[in-house]
Parts: structure tokens; C-alpha cells; sequence
């Protein structure tokens, strides 16, 4: 049986077409629409209820060495008050999940994983932990937890409005923030490549904090927003999703994800990614020149040969294309390679194009 986040019957009251999703029931529109749910995120200010997401706090004298043997980035100086993005990786190299991870303080941390991998995560988690050192502990906060993002070039007035505990910088948050009074974690982070931020509350304030930011908002535009939108502007945006982009079969420099595999440090993983970091295939982005919209998983042909397959793939509204990112072969890969995509038996033409498709500003 599917969860309901704290925030459940207020999108049922307010006509959020009610999805299951990765465990729970979210909206995936309001009575808006996708289309412009995505555009107001671009222009003005959109809000998403991300509750669904998991939270793990691993904290002891040990957090940091255990951190660094589990995941493929380099926290040995990350200030507190940081949000670093990393990759878990399985024994042959393969992405487990990607997720972020905040340094609270010394010898505390936060970590924020896909809610779809939320079991999963947690037993990998704990599984391998201790290995690099055992005073260390592992927590999961998710129920007591609910997470709002706020994003669009509006969110930083609409912050201001409501809040002085503000980040200032991208990645980085503040523990004990406050928004229209209620005590919460304010991060400057998003997966919409827009401006923005995300709020961690207390299970129990998710819907006045939620009614507060739309309240505030309204003079700026801001509406709420769901899972089609989300998924639509991370595409745009060219951010990469698991069991898309990322797989247990598909590695860190094959997904482009390289500058977050740290190989001078030992890692769960890394012997197997020793001398892979230049692999045979690599990810790109597609635009649609052809007629027609490409979807994942549809075979991409150079020349007549099969050289990859789509990963993710829609209309973008903002940027007004049919965008795709695949896993192709190297030489496939350049810049301006006119490839072709097999969509239920016709092939729709498409050309390699520079990611990310929308550049927040461009």
C-alpha cells in the first residue's frame, strides 16, 4: 500500500491529480497543467512537495572514513554547512543510487536519497557500514521528515519575504533556519535547474510551511506544482535520474558523472572503475529534428547501426524541442552527429547537442 506525505489532502482539496510514485501518492499535476507548471517554474516560482524523499543521518567518530569507503566523492573537506553531491557504487562499478550529502557538524551527517530507492539505500547502507571504522551509527529520519522545494528565478524574493536565514551560496544550507516561523533546514539546492531551495520541516509543519510560501508568493506568481513538472524541467535541465540515466549496469563516467568519482581514495567500487574512466559509451543529449517525440529506452542508429539507446526523453516546453538524453558510442557522440532514434518501428531523425539543454539565465 502506497504512503501519503504529510501533504497528501491538501494536493486531494486542491486538485492535484493523485499518482502512485516511488511508494507513495503524489500529485503529478493541478488543474494547470504540466506545461504551465513548467514554464512558471522558469519564469516565475513553482512549489513541490518532495516529502517522498528519504533522509539517513550517520553521525560518530567514524562518520568521515565511513563516508568516504561509501560513496564515490571526497568529504574529507567539506565545511560544515555543505551539500555535496555523490554516487554509491556496487563491487563491478555500477551506480547503487546518486544522492546528496550535507555535513551538519563535525561527525554528523545528512544524507537525502531517491525515495524509489529508499529500502534499498538503507540496507546498502548499512550493510557496509563500519567497515572503514565502527564508531559509527546510522539513523532514519524519513517519517519525521517532509520536504518542500521552492524554485524559480522568483525564489529568492519570496525567501526573503518569509526568512533571514538564507543561503547565500548554491549547495550549501543552514541547520537551524526559520521560514514564516517555523523551524526548518534551509538549503539551496533543487533538481529543476532553475533558482531555488528546499526545506527540511518537521513532519507536522509541512502544511502550514507549504501555505505560508504559496501565500507569500502569490504576488510573484507562484503556483503549486507536480511529479509530470519535476520530471520534465530535470530533463530540460539535464539532470540525470536513476533507473534512466544511472543503473546498477551503468557506471559513474559512462552516465558523465565523472567529477564526482573521486578515484584517489579508496571506495566501494573503485577497483572496478580502475581504468575505465574513458568507457566505450557515454551520455548525450539529443534534440528531435524529425517529426515525432522520443521516449526512453528506443534504439539509437548511426548510419543505419545500432550505436546506443535513449535514456530519458519529452517535449521540453521552455526550450519548445522534443529533447533526449541516450547512452551512445564514443565516436557517435560529438557534437552536431546526426543520429536516428526507433520509435515503435520509425526511425525519427535527431542530433547530438551540447547538455545541459536549459541553462539557468541562457
Amino acid at each position: 500500500m502506497e504512503k501519503k506525505t504529510p501533504l497528501y489532502q491538501w494536493h486531494e482539496s486542491h486538485g492535484g491529480k493523485i499518482v502512485p510514485f516511488a511508494g507513495y501518492l503524489l500529485p503529478v499535476q493541478y488543474e494547470s497543467g504540466v506545461i504551465t507548471e513548467h514554464n512558471t517554474v522558469r519564469e516565475k516560482a513553482g512549489l513541490f512537495d518532495v516529502s517522498h524523499m528519504a533522509e539517513f543521518v550517520i553521525k560518530g567518530k567514524d562518520a568521515l572514513v565511513n563516508l568516504n569507503y561509501l560513496f564515490s566523492q571526497d568529504f574529507t573537506d567539506m565545511p560544515i554547512g555543505r551539500v555535496r553531491y555523490t554516487l554509491m557504487c556496487n563491487d563491478e562499478g555500477g551506480i547503487v543510487d546518486d544522492l546528496v550529502v550535507c555535513k551538519m557538524e563535525e561527525n554528523r551527517y545528512m544524507l537525502v536519497v531517491n525515495a524509489g530507492n529508499h529500502e534499498k539505500d538503507a540496507a546498502w547502507v548499512k550493510g557496509h557500514l563500519g567497515k572503514a571504522g565502527s564508531d559509527v551509527s546510522f539513523e532514519d529520519i524519513s517519517d519525521s521528515i517532509a520536504e518542500i522545494a521552492l524554485q524559480g528565478p522568483a525564489a529568492p524574493a519570496i525567501l526573503a519575504k518569509l526568512s533571514k536565514t538564507i543561503p547565500t551560496k548554491y549547495y550549501t544550507f543552514i541547520e537551524k533556519g526559520n521560514a514564516g516561523g517555523i523551524d526548518c533546514i534551509v538549503s539551496k539546492t533543487g533538481y529543476t535547474g532553475s533558482d531555488g531551495y528546499e526545506f527540511f520541516c518537521n513532519a507536522k509543519d509541512a502544511v502550514a510551511l507549504w501555505e505560508i510560501i504559496l501565500e507569500t508568493g502569490k504576488d510573484f506568481g507562484i503556483i503549486p506544482c507536480g511529479l509530470g513538472a519535476r520530471d520534465t524541467l530535470r530533463l530540460e535541465a539535464s539532470m540525470p535520474l536513476y533507473g534512466h540515466e544511472m543503473s546498477d549496469t551503468i557506471s559513474p563516467f559512462e552516465a558523465g558523472l565523472g567529477s564526482a568519482v573521486k578515484m584517489n581514495k579508496d571506495f566501494i567500487g573503485r577497483n572496478a572503475l580502475k581504468g575505465k574512466e574513458n568507457p566505450a559509451r557515454i551520455r548525450v543529449g539529443l534534440q528531435v529534428t524529425g517529426r515525432g517525440i522520443v521516449r526512453e529506452h528506443s534504439e539509437v542508429f548511426a548510419g543505419g547501426r545500432k550505436v546506443g539507446e535513449t535514456t530519458s526523453g519529452t517535449f521540453c516546453p521552455y526550450c519548445k524541442h522534443a529533447l533526449a538524453m541516450a547512452l551512445v558510442e564514443v565516436p557517435s557522440a560529438k557534437i552536431g552527429t546526426a543520429l536516428e532514434v526507433d520509435v515503435r518501428g520509425r526511425k525519427i531523425e535527431a542530433v547530438v547537442v551540447p547538455m545541459p539543454f536549459y541553462k539557468k539565465g541562457k
